[in-house]
């Protein structure tokens, strides 16, 4: 016995009735929808509209005569890139400085959202909550003015204690081989307490319940932060993880570029700094195009593969 197919009238009904249902859930939902409509235009002007610059990369660009009156040079910037000692060193800077700050940094705001949660007087959690969060709202031209006085060779609290200890003074701000510790140890200071936020968040969507049957089991407090806090916030963990991984090439321009100086660009200067010293220091806009088109790809590439793998090996992903 032979199975009719759908006729194509019955298609079209059925096309028409999820379409009117779209619309229906578009005019109960409209007020949600016009809330919608300045974040979208927020991203097409800053965000897309300027991705047309893109083609400067592909230019030898003079800012006199335009995009449309610059000569196209096709790969060239990218084999000059490639072929740039000084981009190279500049892109083991930036990996080195980001995976300093993913390996030290990433999980002590975890560590600190655990132990807050266990803390019951809640005058002394918000306390604590406060002053760690404090730094975040910081300039990092603040900041930078802050520790480039505390860490003075001459009058610095830190080199007077290394001096009254008996020690030599340390330039840390001019030495290249301690400015990486003062870019990850600044970072950590002015971010770590911000970043609990989200974790902190996370704990307090646990169900109540879990903690309960916990204590009747008689676990304690360390044995339910292990089985309980932690599983409960790590799909949150995992999707951190990986928006961190996307941003490994972005190790933090505005804050070296408020610190560092020509006798630490060996080991400071990172892509972010690079383009900012090429493009507006030297006006090379195709070269420095260039590098920010390659950091961009990278980070895209960064994002899927970080997502493949924690999909393929936690069973969790952003997609």
């Amino acid at each position: 016995m032979e199975v009719s197919e759908p006729s194509a009238s019955a298609n079209t009904g059925a096309n028409l009735k999820v379409k009117r249902n779209r619309w229906k859930i578009v005019r109960n939902n409209l007020d949600m929808y016009i809330l919608l409509i300045p974040g979208i235009v927020f991203l097409l002007l800053f965000k897309y509209t300027p991705m047309y610059g893109i083609v400067i990369a592909f230019q030898d660009f003079n800012i006199f005569t335009g995009i449309s009156g610059s000569e196209w040079v096709g790969m060239e910037q990218f084999s000059k890139l490639i072929h740039s000692e000084e981009f190279i060193q500049v892109f083991v800077n930036t990996l080195l400085i980001s995976l300093y700050k993913i390996v030290l940094l990433f999980p002590i705001p975890i560590v600190i959202a655990l132990m807050l949660n266990e803390v019951r007087k809640m005058f002394f959690k918000r306390t604590i909550q406060t002053i760690i969060y404090l730094p975040h709202f910081l300039s990092w031209v603040i900041i930078s003015g802050l520790f480039i006085n505390i860490l003075s060779p001459s009058s610095g609290i830190v080199n007077q204690v290394i001096d009254s200890l008996g020690g030599n003074p340390i330039s840390f701000m001019t030495d290249n081989d301690m400015f990486r510790s003062v870019v990850v140890f600044t970072a950590g200071w002015k971010e770590i307490g911000w970043n609990a936020i989200v974790f902190i968040a996370a704990i307090a969507g646990i169900e109540q319940e879990q903690y309960e049957a916990a204590s009747i089991d008689g676990a304690g407090r360390i044995r339910k932060m292990i089985s309980i806090s932690l599983p409960g916030i790590l799909p949150i963990i995992v999707l951190m993880f990986i928006l961190r991984i996307g941003n490994l090439l972005e190790a933090g321009t505005e804050q070296i570029l408020t610190m560092y100086n020509p006798l630490v660009y060996e080991n400071g200067d990172v892509i972010g700094t690079f383009v900012y010293r090429l493009g507006l220091g030297q006006q090379n806009y195709s070269f420095s195009t260039a590098v920010g088109l390659f950091n961009s790809l990278v980070g895209f590439l960064l994002i899927v593969i970080g997502n493949g793998l924690s999909r393929k090996f936690l069973n969790r992903s952003i997609w």
